[in-house]
């Protein structure tokens, strides 16, 4: 995987993480009031095109690029994939990319940090958030990218994304702007992505025997920007599209398509036929569609060409 840095800069921050704790909690109650109160078209507009943005950072950026390096970009905007994302309030682009890596090397094994089938549904949507043993970046997993000191100081500061969506929300419509803006939009954000995480290994179809539950689910997919295609995801991880026919939606990878023409991002990389061809439930199970497996050892990470020049 590169270089690697044997962990992440400074020990537990006791406030940042309580603060962080606390934040989760007060964006529901937050979340709550906003539909409390009066609203109109507008405050919905700006809670969809906030929700839009910071799901592509988290897609495109921390999971795609980061995690998967699916395609290659210059340094400046995968600062700009890195700075989106942190507005999305899910930490840093080491931390996520890091611990979205090991998930994919022991998926639905005791290591993973978020298997609904090892620790329950409730503690892989939300409540590995929550621990201590997960809250720092272990940069082990992420040398390739650790050693960018512009990525480095975002992993630590990452609330520098957060208070910059606060601000911009509420310079648009006041309080209610940032009910909608940020709040509701943060709620939104936040549990369609852990659903990936609980939702897309419990309920959906299995085209593909990957070695652990990843289904493929459409509606997952559409409030994901393409994400919900997670069995095809855990078949070839390293691809930028994760809808591998035409009829499966995959707004980022459409969004990142129309980036390559315009030579922002390039070299997006795509399932080839064999892959696609391979591995079928069909072929593998008799035609029954598989409910369980186990473990996919793979770190999830591409060659190391995808690095920006």
């Amino acid at each position: 995987m590169g270089r690697t840095i044997a962990s992440a800069e400074g020990a537990t921050r006791p406030v940042v993480y309580w603060f962080d704790r606390v934040g989760i909690v007060l964006i529901h109650v937050g979340t709550v009031l906003a539909l409390l109160r009066p609203v109109d078209g507008g405050l919905i507009l700006m809670a969809v095109l906030f929700y839009l943005a910071r799901m592509f950072g988290i897609t495109a950026g921390y999971h795609r690029y980061f995690a998967h390096r699916a395609f290659r970009t210059s340094r400046f905007f995968q600062f700009v994939l890195a700075l989106l994302g942190t507005a999305a309030t899910q930490k840093g682009p080491l931390w996520w990319a890091a611990a979205h890596r090991r998930h994919h090397r022991y998926s639905d094994t005791p290591e993973d940090l978020h298997s609904p089938l090892q620790r329950g549904f409730w503690y892989s949507h939300l409540g590995w958030w929550f621990g201590k043993a997960n809250d720092q970046a272990d940069l082990k997993w992420i040398g390739d990218f650790a050693k960018y000191p512009e990525l480095r100081f975002l992993d630590r500061w990452y609330h520098v994304g957060v208070f910059a969506s606060m601000a911009l929300a509420a310079a648009l419509r006041g309080w209610d702007g940032f009910l909608w803006g940020y709040v509701v939009s943060t709620f939104a954000v936040a549990h369609a992505t852990f659903a990936i995480n609980s939702l897309a290994h419990v309920y959906g179809s299995r085209r593909y025997e990957t070695s652990d539950t990843s289904r493929n689910n459409w509606w997952l997919a559409v409030i994901t920007l393409g994400e919900g295609w997670h069995n095809n995801h855990h078949h070839y991880m390293s691809s930028a599209n994760q809808g591998f026919f035409w009829w499966e939606i995959d707004v980022t990878f459409y969004v990142l398509k129309v980036l390559s023409w315009i030579g922002v991002v390039r070299d997006l990389r795509l399932p080839p036929p064999r892959v696609l061809a391979r591995e079928l439930v069909g072929e593998v199970a008799g035609g029954a569609v598989v409910e369980t497996g186990a473990l996919m050892m793979s770190s999830g990470a591409a060659p190391s060409q995808n690095i920006p020049e």
